[in-house]
């Protein structure tokens, strides 16, 4: 691979690439799966987009997953119904998830009394030991469905890779994917996934 370009109009490449990507990341950020807006920009589809809300168009429902937490208690997707799901796919092998786990939790402890419920996917982990672990170490408090041999991710093929993680879903009232991560969140990156789904009322 040839070295970097190092002639002045390299940096100022960088930095207006930067800065395009930042302004799309914000006109993105506005749409969501609410009714159609004249005001909505369709947001990329392709699963290469590493932070992504989808316009009405795109919204797709969410498959039904189900099975046991790691305390070892039924959960199913429609247990939610009706309410905003965040749904973080995590493994505690995952460098990434460590560093986002914390943020996560806060979120999660902010925004639980207004309608959003957290759900962990625990996957590729060899026993629900290590993963509970994981949780007691990070102070996670939210449920996570225990997936080892990523069976449910298999479910969401086409809006999910399942081979990305951490990866970050935000399912709205409806039932419908309407954002999605594919990357570790900063506190700041994860609320600007939910907020538009909360302001769609």
């Amino acid at each position: 691979m040839p070295p970097s370009s190092t002639t002045p109009s390299g940096p100022r490449i960088s930095r207006h690439a930067a800065l395009t990507g930042a302004a799309l990341a914000v006109v993105v950020a506005a749409s969501g799966c609410g009714r159609d807006n004249a005001d909505t920009q369709p947001a990329a589809s392709s699963t290469d987009q590493p932070l992504t809300h989808l316009a009405p168009a795109e919204c797709k429902s969410a498959p039904e997953i189900s099975g046991e937490t790691l305390a070892g208690e039924p959960v199913t997707l429609s247990d939610y119904r009706g309410k905003i799901v965040v749904i973080n796919v995590w493994g505690s092998w995952c460098t990434p998830c460590r560093a986002e786990a914390p943020h996560l939790q806060k979120v999660y402890a902010d925004l639980r009394g207004q309608g959003v419920a957290f759900l962990g996917i625990n996957t590729r982990d060899a026993s629900r030991e290590e993963a509970r672990r994981f949780e007691k170490t990070f102070g996670v408090t939210y449920p996570s469905l225990f997936d080892p041999d990523g069976r449910q991710l298999l479910k969401f093929k086409g809006s999910l890779p399942p081979s990305v993680i951490p990866t970050t879903l935000v399912i709205d009232r409806r039932g419908r994917i309407a954002a999605r991560a594919l990357k570790a969140l900063s506190e700041a990156e994860l609320r600007s996934r939910i907020d538009p789904v909360l302001k769609e009322g």
